[in-house]
């Protein structure tokens, strides 16, 4: 498998053909919810300025919730860990 083939998953013609299947499924389903491609790329450009706009908030915002989920994700995953070495 050449450069291309590896950075792409597969030949080029392949990727293409399975890009344009899953981008016409997904534009069935978004029209199906009464998106268009403009309010995704609005309310892209919205959730962008907002969190410029909030400036240190933002920092604050992500790290809150970032210490929620670490507080969580990080005993499960130090249980299984550990669980995991009993086993080898």
């Amino acid at each position: 498998m050449n450069g291309i083939q590896r950075f792409m998953g597969g030949s080029p013609g392949q990727v293409l053909l399975r890009l344009i299947v899953v981008s016409f499924i997904v534009g069935i389903v978004l029209s199906a919810l009464g998106l268009t491609p403009w309010e995704i790329v609005d309310k892209a450009r919205q959730l962008f300025f907002r969190i410029w706009n909030m400036g240190f908030g933002a920092i604050e915002w992500i790290w809150t919730y970032f210490l929620l989920g670490a507080v969580v994700v990080i005993p499960v995953w130090i249980i299984l860990r550990l669980l995991n070495m009993n086993r080898s």
